[in-house]
């Protein structure tokens, strides 16, 4: 299948995917005449890609997990490559750090407006944002 209709499989645009394979994560053949081809396999993978990058996974980390997982019944399963369950973890104390470090940043905030407030006495709510 030619990039477009792998697009219109995914749901992913023609411009992602080749972003896709210039990380390393697609590597359709190549037509004599330039054109990409893809195959049924790049299907499940880009959806392994978009459920990796869901989970928070950058695509560094995705090129080396990707070999790696497999399909069953619809779902992505990890195989038993040796360091996926320490990439998995890694990257999941890595957004736990995040979050951690946000609600810190989030408590602050917090702190400050109260503060402010307290000082300021009641202040007017802010106008809703304009409806699209």
């Amino acid at each position: 299948m030619r990039i477009g209709e792998l697009a219109d499989a995914t749901g992913v645009s023609r411009r992602l995917l080749r972003y896709y394979e210039d990380q390393g994560l697609l590597h359709p053949a190549r037509l004599a005449n330039g054109y990409r081809e893809y195959t049924d396999a790049d299907v499940t993978a880009v959806r392994h890609i978009r459920a990796l990058l869901t989970a928070g996974v950058p695509t560094t980390t995705i090129a080396q997990l990707l070999p790696c997982v497999h399909d069953e019944e619809g779902r992505m399963v990890p195989s038993s490559c040796p360091t996926t369950i320490a990439k998995l973890r890694q990257e999941h104390s890595r957004i736990t750090g995040a979050i951690t470090r946000l609600r810190t940043a989030q408590q602050a905030l917090d702190s400050i407006l109260a503060t402010a407030l307290h000082r300021l006495g009641p202040v007017p709510a802010d106008p809703a944002p304009p409806r699209a």
